[in-house]
């Protein structure tokens, strides 16, 4: 079997309202066409992806992520062109989202370029270019750096 991809990805939003404005501007903007805008479920999908957002049971309204606890560490949406990920930025910052860390290179792999930034709830999103074939360049070509936050790769 080989995999085409991640068919979706939903994450629950402490503060739903808030949630929802910010990714109603973010995911369009994406190319993400909205296919669920319900009380409790707001659900786009586009280059074969998916992204949702659900509303908190009632015990848990109003809780943040926290970064670096079980769980999601980071969700990363790829763009097909390095100048996509410039102009993201330049949304990121009209749409209020709190910046983790600006267009940038890094060695993740050769050409590595992305934006960090964090939704209301403190999730963290990324968005990246890698240009050519990424990791699959050639022999020896492996995953560099580690993550600000202790976690390293490898």
């Amino acid at each position: 079997m080989e995999i085409n991809g991640v068919a979706h990805t939903f994450i629950t939003a402490g503060n739903f309202a808030a949630a929802r404005a910010f990714y109603a501007q973010l995911l369009p903007f994406l190319g993400l066409a909205i296919v669920a805008d319900t009380a409790n479920t707001f659900y786009c999908v586009g280059g074969r992806t998916g992204f949702g957002i659900h509303a908190p049971a009632a015990e848990y309204a109003g809780q943040r992520f926290r970064q670096g606890s079980v769980g999601l560490h980071h969700h990363c949406f790829r763009a097909r062109e390095r100048a996509d990920v410039d102009e993201a930025h330049e949304l990121r910052k009209k749409i209020g989202a709190r910046i983790v860390h600006g267009p940038q290179q890094d060695g993740y792999a050769p050409g590595y370029y992305s934006v960090l930034f964090e939704d209301p709830d403190g999730v963290r999103l990324e968005i990246n270019h890698v240009p050519g074939k990424g990791l699959f360049a050639g022999d020896g070509v492996t995953i560099g750096g580690g993550y600000a936050d202790g976690t390293q790769n490898g």
